[in-house]
């Protein structure tokens, strides 16, 4: 394996870390909770600086207007509480009072995707980015692990537009080079090929990488990608993927419509249509189980995005033969 798994965290543990990290530095950092404080990490700024910490309960809506207040004000503040309730619950206040007015609120969310596990399905975000992409002036990204998580945060004291982050609950694999530079809207090519493409975002990038070690083994080259920005897309890695290797596959922890996948086939198709696959979960809502047991079932873990590649790379030598070679 070309990457080497050198522990496991969370990453909103990096999240909480960074947040107090970023605290000493700017005292104007401000942190509001909903009700679930050492459930997000952000019990460790509250514990940190208790006078900049302001938790608002079981009142999502009242989060973010708080929040878009405090931008306002000149203050940095991160609204942080579950994935379903950072974006169903004040989907109203984050378009009018956030996302339209252009206020630079940080709107980081934990316990995303189906990896919640036994919380079930009622807690399990699986259509956040969806949500939160659609909005104007809204950036969307996700950490891939807890290294990258740490850096991501940091970087926000810098990004002058709304954003949206999504965490995960659960202990995932760290790999990535703690000391690699980090950029919103520049997605990182981990591992080099040239059959086929393989662009994801959060805990399945980790899947991806193993199913590039599955696939050398059959002779099959795979490029990863961690899109870790959601929007804004690096296009021009993904145009230069799409020309060099003639087959995509996304992968994500969310549903298959309006996520990273639909992102990147919105793109392509203008620009460089290929053949594309989809991994992530079809249209349907979780349940209570283990997150590596429901990453299975649902269709989402390294074993499908092996599946995925294959059908892909069928459909690429049916393109070649019908066009009588690779569009240029």
């Amino acid at each position: 394996m070309k990457y080497e798994l050198k522990d496991h965290k969370a990453t909103r543990l990096g999240f909480g870390e960074a947040l107090v990290e970023i605290g000493h530095e700017n005292p104007d950092v401000v942190v509001l909770g909903g009700d679930v404080t050492g459930s997000v990490r952000t019990d460790l700024f509250m514990r940190a600086f208790p006078e900049r910490f302001i938790s608002v309960g079981i009142a999502e809506q009242d989060m973010m207007g708080t929040a878009a207040g405090l931008a306002i004000a000149g203050k940095i503040p991160f609204a942080s509480t579950y994935g379903e309730f950072a974006t169903g619950r004040p989907f109203d206040q984050i378009r009018q009072s956030i996302a339209y007015s252009r206020l630079p609120v940080k709107i980081c969310a934990s316990h995303c995707g189906i990896t919640v596990g036994p919380d079930g399905a009622t807690h399990q975000s699986l259509e956040d980015i969806a949500i939160m992409r659609v909005l104007p002036n809204m950036t969307v990204a996700t950490p891939c692990d807890y290294h990258q998580a740490k850096k991501m945060i940091k970087a926000t004291l810098h990004w002058n537009y709304p954003i949206y982050i999504r965490f995960f609950r659960d202990n995932s694999p760290v790999f990535t080079d703690p000391d690699a530079k980090f950029e919103f809207g520049k997605a990182d090519t981990l591992i080099n090929g040239d059959d086929v493409t393989i662009i994801a975002c959060g805990l399945q990038v980790w899947e991806a990488i193993i199913a590039e070690e599955k696939l050398s083994k059959e002779g099959i080259s795979a490029r990863i990608i961690n899109m870790h920005t959601i929007k804004p897309l690096d296009e021009n890695e993904i145009l230069k993927a799409a020309k060099e290797t003639g087959a995509i596959v996304t992968a994500e922890d969310h549903q298959k419509h309006g996520g990273l996948g639909s992102a990147v086939a919105e793109f392509l198709v203008k620009n460089h249509p290929v053949p594309q696959e989809f991994v992530a979960v079809n249209d349907t809502y979780g349940e209570s189980g283990l997150g590596e047991e429901l990453m299975k079932k649902y269709g989402i873990d390294s074993n499908a995005i092996v599946k995925a590649v294959h059908n892909v790379l069928q459909r690429k030598k049916l393109y070649k033969n019908k066009t009588g070679g690779e569009k240029k």
